[in-house]
């Protein structure tokens, strides 16, 4: 039997992660944990403000991440949250071990225009240019996969559920 896997959907602002995370645990019958309820209220201010985070503000944001996903070992789990840098997604794996990450990918253009379109939430496009410039994709010694965004948000997660039916169970 297999050990269900906490993932961990990552990538920029504007690519699906909180559309494409619970269509993914619902493929994989896990919780869906949203990454942004995560951040303290400060942090929120901070990116409504057009201001990127710094690392001394990610750190709190991530450890509670990586405390739910570390609740969930060897339960399954789905939860969104950028580690767009090695060094967060480091951090994510020494509070969660055997955690594994889901890219999502896509151009500038694809992912600017969904971000254009959506409502409601506080990350402005303006913001999208750091984030690709923080962006340090999937080493080869990573656990995770790299998914595209183009398509329908079920492809997406369809894909990415079939990737990850390929990677080793997941630790104990």
């Amino acid at each position: 039997m297999r050990t269900p896997h906490v993932v961990a959907v990552m990538g920029v602002a504007g690519t699906g992660k909180t559309t494409i995370g619970p269509l993914l645990a619902a493929r994989l019958g896990a919780p869906y944990a949203e990454g942004d309820d995560f951040h303290p209220q400060a942090n929120i201010d901070k990116m409504s403000a057009g201001v990127p985070l710094d690392d001394a503000d990610r750190w709190p944001w991530l450890d509670a991440i990586g405390t739910w996903a570390d609740g969930r070992r060897g339960l399954g789990g789905v939860v969104s949250c950028s580690a767009l840098k090695r060094s967060y997604r480091d951090r994510l794996r020494a509070t969660a071990p055997g955690i594994v990450f889901v890219h999502l990918t896509g151009s500038r253009k694809l992912i600017e225009d969904r971000m254009s379109h959506r409502r409601g939430h506080f990350m402005p496009t303006a913001l999208l240019d750091s984030q690709f410039a923080t962006l340090q994709p999937l080493q080869a010694d990573e656990a995770g996969v790299s998914v595209d965004v183009s398509g329908s948000p079920e492809e997406i997660a369809e894909r990415a559920a079939e990737a990850l039916a390929a990677v080793p169970d997941a630790p104990q």
